[in-house]
């Protein structure tokens, strides 16, 4: 399993080489959709990288823009998904 670390590590790399953006322009905590980083079809993908690299599913009901508007957001989101694996 995953450190928390290990999880925010992974996806923020991944985000910012779906964004082409430098590591000094993206904050934990930036707005990912509402700064550009990504657009509807960088979430789709966003959503079957966590499914290929952490195995968490992500259903319908959890397609909430909470749960994907920053990188925090998004590793609170797998680690809680992670723990209810375990």
């Amino acid at each position: 399993m995953k450190s928390k670390n290990d999880v925010k590590t992974e996806i923020k790399k991944y985000i910012l080489e779906a964004s082409l953006s430098d590591v000094k322009d993206v904050e934990d905590d930036a707005l990912i959709f509402e700064n550009g980083l990504l657009d509807s079809m960088g979430l789709l993908f966003l959503i079957e990288f966590l499914g290929e690299t952490f195995e968490v599913e992500v259903n319908d009901d959890e397609l909430n823009p909470k749960n994907f508007e920053s990188i925090n957001n998004i590793v609170s989101f797998v680690n809680n998904k992670l723990s209810v694996k375990v």
